[in-house]
C-alpha cells in the first residue's frame, strides 16, 4: 500500500474512533491532558522568559535552562491535574450515573490538587496563590448573590485596592521574608533599586551600573 493511502486509512480509523460514544469519556480525559500541557506551556513560557531575563543572573545557557524547566513543570503539572480530575469524574460517572453531585467534583479536584500541586515549590506556589485571589473574588460575589452579605451601596473596589497595596508594602518594608521570592524581586526593583544611582547611565538607561571589565 502506498504511503499516502496508508495515511488516509490511518486518519479514517482514528477519526472513526474519535466518533465512538463509548470511548468519549476516556478521550475527553486524554484531550484534557493535552489541553493542560499546551495551556501550561503557553502561560509559563513568556512569564518565565521575562522574569528570568529581568531578575536572574547567570549565563545565557543557564537562563534558557531555567525557562525550559519552569515551562516543563507548569505544563506537566497542569496536564497531570486535568487528567486526574477528569479521570476521577469519569470514573464516578461510570459508577453512579451521568449526574455528578457538586461534592464529587470538589473531592476530585481536592485529590488532584493534593497529588499534583501539593509539593511546595515556586511554580505550584504561584499557581495556588493565583487561584486563591480568584477564589476570594468569586466567593465574595457568590455571597452577595445568595444574600449572605448585603450588596454594597458603593463600589468596594477602591477600598480593596487600598488595603491590598497598603498591606503588601507594609510586609515588604517590615517583613519582607514572608513574601514570595519573585514578588520580593519585583518590589526590590521598584522601590529599593530606584533609590540608588551614580550618574545618568544608571538613572535612566540601566537599573544598575554594568559590571566593569
Amino acid at each position: 500500500m502506498a504511503p499516502e493511502a496508508m495515511l488516509k486509512t490511518l486518519l479514517y480509523t482514528v477519526n472513526s474512533l474519535l466518533q465512538q460514544q463509548k470511548y468519549r469519556a476516556a478521550l475527553a480525559v486524554a484531550k484534557g491532558f493535552r489541553n493542560g500541557a499546551v495551556y501550561g506551556a503557553k502561560i509559563r513560557a513568556p512569564h518565565a522568559l521575562v522574569m528570568t531575563f529581568l531578575f536572574k543572573s547567570g549565563s545565557l545557557r543557564e537562563k534558557f535552562k531555567a525557562i525550559a524547566q519552569a515551562t516543563y513543570t507548569h505544563s506537566r503539572n497542569l496536564a497531570y491535574f486535568v487528567f486526574t480530575y477528569k479521570g476521577l469524574r469519569a470514573l464516578q460517572s461510570q459508577i453512579q450515573g451521568k449526574k455528578i453531585p457538586f461534592h464529587y467534583s470538589f473531592l476530585a479536584a481536592c485529590i488532584g490538587g493534593w497529588l499534583v500541586f501539593g509539593e511546595n515549590n515556586n511554580i505550584n506556589s504561584q499557581i495556588n496563590m493565583y487561584l486563591l485571589s480568584r477564589i476570594l473574588f468569586g466567593l465574595s460575589r457568590l455571597a452577595v448573590e445568595k444574600g449572605y452579605i448585603p450588596e454594597p451601596k458603593q463600589d468596594p473596589f477602591p477600598l480593596f485596592a487600598a488595603l491590598v497595596w497598603g498591606i503588601v508594602l507594609w510586609l515588604f518594608e517590615y517583613h519582607r521574608h514572608t513574601l514570595q521570592p519573585s514578588l520580593q524581586s519585583s518590589m526590590t526593583y521598584l522601590y529599593d533599586d530606584s533609590n540608588v544611582w551614580h550618574d545618568v547611565s544608571d538613572f535612566l538607561i540601566y537599573n544598575k551600573r554594568p559590571a566593569s571589565k
